[in-house]
């Protein structure tokens, strides 16, 4: 398994395309809100990525019909915005990716709607709490799995389901490229990470247990047992000191 090194023009140019993402999330965080349809969300998602001159990654991937993939309550990952409004205690996991001169930035979100459960908003605040912890282990010297043992370290030991069917990815020219990066494993697994190697990292928990299912759609992944899950997401880069997140959330909204 070889992993590219970025050198500085490509960093750049990937941090370009994770502000993209950035000012998505921004504008979608802002809109998001009871009798809003996930079509609006996309829409909002075309319109910010098209204005600053960047491709999404998502839009006619394999068929796939969105620039964002909105994924509600149960629904893990993948999918598919339209028609469906959301509702006052909802979830809604937002994945975006765009692309700025050939390369991607990926960045996922899970966000209440209205006013949501304490035990969603737990779930919430412990899934992104896991991304941080796998974020922290991706530095040079270390191997590639104490990323994921980090996550299932920290998931597990407060009573979630972790999905281990899906997980994160190298991220550069293309938007999933070499490794595979599992949200388990253990810290001396895997190859030693390197300054200039640029990562997805995605932990996704569940109220429930681990196991899903895929729906007839082709696309969209849910729980098996019908529970709550969530999805945070940055693409980062591995330098000679801590991470630089590339698709760093801004502070205030981008109109």
């Amino acid at each position: 398994m070889a992993i590219t090194i970025k050198n500085a023009r490509e960093i750049e140019l990937m941090r370009q395309a994770g502000l993209v993402v950035a000012k998505v999330h921004a504008r979608i965080q802002e809109a998001i809100a009871p009798g809003v349809t996930t079509g609006e969300l996309d829409d909002m998602a075309r319109e910010i990525i098209e204005s600053e001159g960047a491709i999404s990654n998502f839009y006619g991937h394999h068929g796939f019909t969105g620039r964002i993939c909105a994924s509600i309550n149960n629904e893990i990952v993948h999918g598919i915005p339209g028609k469906r409004s959301l509702k006052d205690g909802d979830v809604i996991s937002v994945d975006v990716g765009a692309i700025v001169g050939g390369y991607h930035g990926d960045s996922a979100w899970t966000y209440p709607v209205g006013n949501i459960s304490k035990e969603a908003s737990d779930l919430l605040d412990v899934t992104e709490a896991s991304l941080y912890e796998g974020i922290a282990q991706a530095r040079a010297g270390n191997r590639l799995g104490a990323i994921g043992h980090a996550v299932e370290e920290y998931a597990t030991s407060r009573g979630y389901g972790l999905v281990r069917e899906y997980g994160g990815h190298g991220i550069g020219r293309q938007m999933w490229e070499d490794p595979h990066i599992p949200n388990h494993g253990s810290p001396d697994r895997g190859v030693v990470l390197r300054p200039g190697m640029t990562l997805a990292i995605e932990p996704m928990l569940n109220t429930g247990g681990d196991e899903t299912r895929a729906l007839e759609d082709g696309w969209t992944v849910v729980t098996e047992d019908g529970s709550l899950s969530a999805h945070f997401e940055h693409t980062i880069v591995v330098t000679e000191n801590e991470p630089e997140i590339l698709t760093r959330r801004l502070s205030s909204v981008v109109k």
